[in-house]
């Protein structure tokens, strides 16, 4: 790193200047959370803009997740195939691995991801390796290393290469003292879970790199998100997802949380359109570095009996996992995203009928769903 390697030589160099004459060995040691970088005290708001023969080259970590292999589908077709990495430390299925180029990437090795970065000439990245809500709860040295630890390397490796760093946010960045119908942008947050912690670290991380280096830091919290290609990864909203699954598999659904809670959800095709309309925004038209963006706000009261208008014989019972209940009821209501709007023009395309409509219709033809319709 060069800001320890110049500090090392001057140190040395200080050292034996003084009367002893001794040599002063200094062992290079890689800091995390201390940018490779050296800005300029006046560093200001930078941005690359891409012709369409100059199209970022992209990489996403974590690919493998609910939303990577969906963003790399969307990227790959805005910017061509080839400019787009998928990555993770897993092995992809078939499909995934010949749709475009895919490779191991570990954020926890510093030295590969780097080398990733430089051989591939990487301008854009997308950060999605994270442990989420209830998984990290259930193995919090994991989700800390994974989510924090992780989140430096990335950080550093961003600044020290100039890259456009995106880096998603959550409803669960927030707390039980939280504003919760809506929750603004700006407010006390303070939440209870390692992965809300981790995340309301990566807002204020990734901003302090935008002040500090002029790192080009953009971050969206996402509310619970809906997509039929994907199973349910762990988090306190993926019951929203499962009731589809359950709906046209057997028939019927058990819900761990309580038939009225609310909280702000958005279909995967909303979610990545604006991850995709963020990153693309002038640097000039961002009045702030971490957004909410909202599409609807639902309880799985509502969300069931939208369903039961396909299915209407699915049974629905609720056994509440207390675990999931209290982060639930720590998590706002609905969203303010005003600012998103105003700023770069956000704009949803799916409400709660669309958003089951299109599920079923991704899902399959189902007997139950025919004959319902």
């Amino acid at each position: 790193m060069p800001v320890v390697r110049n500090l090392g030589r001057a140190a040395s160099q200080l050292l034996q200047s003084w009367g002893c004459g001794c040599g002063v060995s200094i062992v290079p040691v890689r800091c995390i959370g201390v940018s490779p970088r050296q800005v300029a005290s006046d560093a200001s708001f930078h941005s690359v803009t891409f012709s369409e023969s100059d199209h970022p080259r992209v990489l996403i970590t974590g690919g493998l997740g609910q939303l990577g292999v969906g963003l790399a589908k969307l990227l790959r077709k805005r910017f061509g195939k080839n400019n787009v990495i998928l990555s993770d430390i897993r092995k992809p299925a078939d499909n995934v691995f010949y749709s475009g180029p895919f490779i191991f990437a570990d954020i926890l090795d510093y030295k590969n991801l780097r080398e990733i970065v430089v051989n591939n000439r990487i301008t854009w990245l997308f950060h999605y390796s994270a442990l989420l809500s209830a998984v990290g709860e259930a193995n919090v040295p994991l989700a800390r290393a994974v989510n924090i630890t992780g989140l430096h390397n990335v950080l550093d490796i961003a600044a020290e290469h100039n890259l456009r760093l995106f880096i998603p946010s959550t409803i669960g960045a927030f707390g039980p003292t939280s504003p919760r119908d809506p929750a603004p942008d700006l407010c006390i947050q303070r939440p209870r879970t390692i992965y809300g912690v981790s995340k309301v670290h990566a807002e204020l991380m990734g901003e302090y790199y935008h002040y500090r280096y002029g790192l080009d830091f953009r971050c969206l919290r996402y509310p619970g998100i809906i997509s039929a290609d994907s199973q349910p990864g762990g988090g306190t909203t993926d019951y929203a997802v499962k009731i589809f699954h359950d709906a046209i598999k057997t028939g019927k659904f058990k819900c761990y949380l309580r038939p009225d809670t609310r909280l702000p959800m958005m279909y995967i095709d909303d979610c990545l359109k604006a991850t995709l309309e963020v990153m693309e925004a002038p640097a000039e038209s961002l009045t702030m570095r971490t957004y909410n963006i909202n599409a609807m706000s639902f309880s799985p009261e509502e969300l069931a009996q939208e369903v039961q208008k396909y299915v209407p014989e699915l049974q629905v019972t609720y056994k509440v996992d207390q675990v999931r209940q209290a982060i639930a009821d720590s998590w706002p209501m609905n969203f303010d995203d005003s600012n998103a709007r105003r700023d770069w023009g956000w704009k949803h395309d799916y409400d709660l009928p669309e958003l089951v409509t299109t599920m079923f219709s991704y899902l399959g033809s189902d007997s139950r769903i025919a004959q319902a319709n």
